[in-house]
């Protein structure tokens, strides 16, 4: 069942969400939309109450390789943290860059200091952490 809603946007903030709606293949507002409310509930549930189910993130980083003692920190975090870590990918982006993803899994806690602890590590140039969701609820 499909409910219709109303709401009210400046003539400004319209027109810049149109053209993200062009620049990334929405075929209408309605789409982008439930894809924005569906972002929005994934990242309410982490900040909710913590329950006993495992959660999912999916951690990026990049890095260069050569940076005193780097690899073997990141190394050192996911053996240290191995119950978590479901899976891993390195990539080597050029002579010196890598990319590393990690998918994580467990309690809530656990992964959000993981992912964080991974990101926040020195010399990581560019690091993320996408909380990820089975899509159950929505």
């Amino acid at each position: 069942m499909l409910s219709r809603v109303g709401i009210s946007l400046e003539d400004d903030l319209l027109e810049q969400f149109d053209e993200l709606i062009k620049d990334k293949g929405y075929s209408n507002r309605s789409e982008a939309i439930r894809d924005l409310i569906r972002d929005a509930i994934v990242n309410h549930e982490w900040e909710r109450p913590k329950d006993d189910k495992p959660k999912i993130a999916v951690a990026t980083l990049v890095y260069d390789h050569d940076e005193h003692e780097l690899g073997h920190k990141l190394t050192h975090e996911q053996h240290d943290n191995h119950e978590i870590v479901i899976s891993s990918m390195h990539v080597h982006m050029d002579l010196r860059n890598c990319l590393e993803v990690l998918i994580l899994k467990g309690p809530e806690a656990d992964v959000l200091r993981m992912g964080n602890n991974l990101i926040s590590t020195k010399g990581v140039k560019l690091g993320r952490l996408f909380l990820a969701d089975t899509g159950e609820g929505l």
